[in-house]
């Protein structure tokens, strides 16, 4: 199966960086002399091929012909999960076809007894559709047990247990799972299961790595691996499998997702080099041990790189086509033995003199040192000791080929150096966009010292003859040390710390992208005001668009307000404000938004428009230009002209920023640094991720929301938002979630994944069920006094039954919470032990029976009480004490609206102002302060101390739309540059 939702699928390929987004570093050859080689070709496994054939029999009975259908649907399901097998790995969860996500609750015999739980994939019985199936059995726990809830409970710590197999590719699924009594929240540790000899293994676990490299607990990755295997999405994990992930938030589950992605890159393409090496017939014990060592794809690189087809050979491979290899080996082992002119062969090229056969034992032993994984630890180690240096010099050649201007942009690089591991991830990226185009030259300095400690290492400990060796071959010892370390490690080393480097800074750059964002899509929206949206210009106009309260376009149109016209529309705009009795202005931020917010600002300040006390706010109009020529605008706004569409996007961001700005693609938003720069597969993965999740988390009311705002929750994707769409105009309002299963496409999982995520608004639900009762029950009381009698007829009875059954459809009050329906079981529990009616949601009387509740008996005691962990009831009684129509986006901050402007001359050093952050960076933050210019706070002015505990709390830091308090601290007017500090957050 898959490891990631299938909304999801697309964006989630391994990883791999294509070549014109490599920096230029990375496309060298290990070995500088030798010519480029080609591209491999792609090899598909041995155990893809096989796994296509049908499972061995079993010695069960043969399913009837009847249910011949069923079992063919499940052998394709089987199919599917054999052709995309997954790592064996420790997973302390394990797939259980009885529950909803594929996790199964263990429930030991005895404490302290390992109880060995069997998982069989029966061909004649469907996966369970039922969402509550965990749920029907808590009844059977005692009271000594763990909790259960809608997810099993696990253990925290992963037993270590030592098996032959540590980490497999290619397997089908693990068939045996063990579990053992012991306290909430550990992990259950899966032991590898029997695989064939001829298949490969990785020398690592992937779980251990995973856990090493994101500094998260091992237990918490065995989880998160099983959970997107099972195709759980981001948003439904991080919100109703806290306990599995020991409550991480979205960021640090995409982070483990993508680091998890790029192991998974680096053990196929091994395992299809191992298997192309295995062909040719050239592959050895060490080569092999060497090339399951690998954890990167730059160490794959390294070690594979003399076997590439193509390839002429590096110097150690002719060498020992020469057959210069047992005297290599001979000088470590038997040096004593060794006589190095007994290979001198005078009509043989290479070995014509006794110069030439040392130089090719020189070039075996440096290629053994250089691929050794001991040799090469000793020396990563030395360099952490050591002083690593990266330095940046300008180009001999800019100067001819590059503008000027741009060779100015990189002037605090020209003459750079920064030791390796306090370098700034923004300045990795300035310096590697100044060497793509070539104004800068890049190098690694690595001392001296470390080059001398390790040629003494290796000739004095690591590759020391066994014997007595002769002055003359202690030299070619030596030699063979230098020129491994030169040619060979050195490079190396280089290529392995800019690609760690590079990799760091790409993705600190991509989740700043996603933060900036995320805070964007939740800035809190304008309810219940009319707008006026003002798309800015000089020579075309200013394009006007009016936006009443429910999102309606009431009027467009075109003023001149910088042509010399602006007192004649002044009237106009006038006329419109007080026709639509519309009192706040939005302004885009483009051209000529300096000139039109100081016109508005100047007919405010007169009192022009009295009796309306107006306001206005200036908002990004990143992408509003490209969404208006889009395919979405232009079957939303059919008659309107794509310039006029970009005013009323305009006013729609500040009236609900998240159902508009999800219409324009993530990266043309403009909240990020150095997008162009990255990995543009990682960006577009991790910004539609962020989006799923930050819709997801808002909610969505089904039956007023548009397919576009729909196809972002967790679990949909544009087919299935268009068949709810389809079906909602076909079939009328949805009554109920329930309803979502009779959706073309909407399966049980996608169906468990979005329906938490899913809103109803009660009152138009229940207004819309009676006012559908009462025209059902006059037409029956019309058909009964039309015919006299009780219709009796087959086909009558069969049209009357269909409007009968929809009229049992009722609502759910729970539909209007958070709270998932696999709890509503819990929900309901918890509602008469606290002696509640499930209408009285969000309401004070709620509250303070909630409040009585957990004041007297503590939130965990009703969670033993209820058998549900402390996560799953926290979730009940948010969403039963949430006010109808909560938005968790009221706790973020709205525009700024002002109804004055000061000037950039008018500042002053140490001047206070209040003002809006636009944009956040690595190196700090830019902040819009009403001057036409933003300012900007060094990263070294942002402390702690300084954020709220709100801020603290939601770890989003500062971000767009932040309102803060800030004090100047410089003002360079010719360079438009303003330094400010933080004061704190408002």
């Amino acid at each position: 199966m898959s490891t990631l939702p299938r909304t999801a699928k697309s964006k989630a390929k391994p990883l791999v960086l294509e070549e014109d987004e490599l920096p230029s570093f990375l496309k060298s050859c290990s070995e500088s002399e030798e010519e480029e080689e080609e591209e491999e070709e792609e090899w598909e496994p041995k155990s893809k091929a096989a796994s296509k054939r049908r499972l061995p029999k079993t010695n069960e009975a043969k399913p009837k012909k009847a249910a011949t259908p069923r079992s063919t649907v499940v052998r394709k399901r089987t199919r599917k999960v054999t052709v995309k097998e997954e790592p064996n790995v420790s997973l302390p969860i394990g797939a259980d076809e009885d529950s909803k996500d594929g996790l199964k609750l263990l429930q030991p015999k005895e404490e302290g007894e390992l109880t060995p739980k069997t998982i069989t994939k029966k061909p004649k019985v469907p996966r369970r559709t039922k969402i509550n199936a965990v749920q029907g059995k808590m009844n059977n726990l005692s009271s000594d047990e763990i909790p259960s809830t809608s997810a099993p409970l696990i253990e925290n710590e992963i037993k270590q247990e030592k098996y032959e197999e540590d980490f497999t590719f290619d397997e089908p699924p693990l068939k045996r799972i063990k579990s053992t009594t012991c306290p909430q929240g550990k992990a259950v540790k899966h032991p590898g299961s029997t695989k064939p000899q001829e298949e490969l293994e990785m020398n690592w676990d992937i779980v251990q790595v995973l856990s090493e490299r994101t500094n998260i607990e091992p237990w918490v990755c065995a989880n998160i691996i099983c959970l997107f295997r099972d195709e759980n999405t981001i948003p439904f994990i991080a919100r109703y499998r806290k306990e599995l992930v020991n409550n991480l938030e979205a960021d640090a589950l995409r982070e483990v997702q993508q680091t998890l992605e790029e192991l998974r890159a680096v053990a196929k393409k091994t395992h299809a080099t191992i298997q192309k090496i295995k062909k040719e017939g050239k592959l050895s014990g060490g080569l092999l041990t060497a090339l399951l060592n690998c954890k990167t794809l730059d160490e794959l690189d390294h070690v594979s790189a003399p076997y590439k087809t193509g390839s002429k050979g590096t110097k150690a491979q002719r060498a020992k086509q020469l057959g210069l290899e047992p005297a290599a080996l001979s000088l470590i082992e038997n040096p004593a033995e060794l006589d190095l002119f007994s290979y001198i062969k005078p009509n043989v090229k290479g070995l014509t003199t006794i110069q030439e056969v040392e130089a090719g034992v020189q070039h075996i032993l440096a290629d053994m040192f250089a691929k050794d994984k001991d040799t090469l630890d000793f020396i990563r180690i030395l360099c952490q000791q050591r002083y690593i240096c990266i330095q940046s010099a300008l180009a001999k050649v800019s100067s001819k080929n590059v503008n000027e201007k741009d060779v100015n942009k990189f002037q605090l690089y020209q003459n750079f150096s920064c030791n390796i591991k306090n370098i700034q991830h923004h300045q990795i990226l300035a310096i590697n966009r100044g060497e793509n185009l070539k104004i800068l030259t890049v190098k690694v300095n690595i001392p001296d010292g470390v080059k001398n400690e390790f040629c003494r290492w290796c000739v004095n400990e690591r590759w020391r003859p066994k014997r007595y060796a002769k002055p003359e071959l202690m030299k070619i010892l030596h030699n063979s040390v230098e020129d491994s370390y030169k040619r060979l490690i050195y490079p190396l080393l280089c290529r392995e710390f800019r690609s760690k480097l590079t990799s760091d800074a790409e993705k600190e750059s991509i989740m700043m992208f996603g933060r900036n964002l995320r805070q964007l899509l939740l800035t809190s929206p304008v309810r219940g005001r009319t707008l006026m949206g003002v798309d800015p210009g000089y020579k075309h106009g200013c394009k006007l668009a009016i936006i009443s309260p429910t999102n309606q376009i009431l009027h467009t149109d075109v003023v001149y307000l910088h042509s010399g016209q602006g007192f004649r529309e002044a009237e106009k705009i006038r006329r419109l404000l007080l026709h639509y009795n519309c009192s706040t202005v939005v302004i885009g931020n483009g051209t000529a938004c300096r000139e039109t917010e100081a016109y508005f600002a100047d007919l405010i300040m007169k009192k022009y428009f009295a009796p309306l006390d107006v306001v206005y706010c200036i908002v990004s109009e990143a992408g509003a230009s490209i969404y208006s020529v889009s395919p979405e605008a232009s079957k939303e706004m059919p008659d309107l002209d794509p310039n006029l569409r970009s005013a009323v996007s305009i006013a729609r961001r500040v009236q609900d920023p998240l159902a508009e700005l999800v219409k324009i693609e993530p990266k043309h938003i403009g909240v990020g640094m150095y997008q162009h720069d990255v990995s543009q597969t990682l960006l577009k993965a991790t910004l539609d991720s962020v989006v799923e999740e930050c819709v997801s988390f808002v909610g969505v009311d089904i039956n007023i929301c548009s397919e576009i705002l729909l196809r972002h929750i967790a679990g949909l994707n544009a087919n299935r938002a268009k068949n709810i769409i389809e079906w909602r105009e076909k079939n009328g309002p949805f009554i109920s979630r329930e309803q979502l299963k009779k959706v073309k496409g909407l399966g049980p999982k996608s169906f468990q994944q979005c329906a938490g995520f899913i809103r109803f608004n009660q009152e138009y639900i229940r207004t819309f069920c009676s006012s559908q009762q009462t025209e059902l029950a006059a037409e029956g009381r019309a058909s009964v006094s039309k015919a006299g009698v009780q219709v009796t007829n087959e086909k009558q009875a069969k049209k009357k039954s269909k409007p009968a059954a929809n009229a049992v459809v009722w609502p759910n009050p729970l539909d209007q919470t958070c709270i998932h329906p696999e709890s509503y079981d819990i929900a309901e529990r918890f509602l008469t032990h606290i002696g509640g009616n499930a209408n009285d949601i969000g309401k004070s009387d709620m509250q303070q029976k909630v409040d009585a509740v957990i004041q007297k008996e503590g939130i965990e005691g009703v969670a033993k009480r209820l058998t549900t962990t402390i996560h799953t009831l926290q979730i009940i009684i948010d969403g039963l004490t949430q006010p109808e129509g909560f938005d968790i986006r009221t706790d973020f901050d709205k525009p700024d609206f002002k109804r004055s402007i000061v000037c950039l001359e008018d500042l002053s050093i140490g001047t206070i102002l209040t003002g809006k952050v636009e944009n956040a960076t690595l190196f700090g933050v830019f902040v819009d302060i009403g001057v036409g210019k933003s300012g900007l706070i060094p990263i070294r002015n942002i402390t702690e101390t300084k954020l709220s505990k709100a801020k603290k709390r939601r770890s989003l830091g500062l971000g767009p739309g932040e309102r803060v308090e800030v004090k100047v601290l410089n003002i360079d007017i010719p360079r438009s540059r303003i330094t400010l500090d933080l004061i704190r957050v408002l």
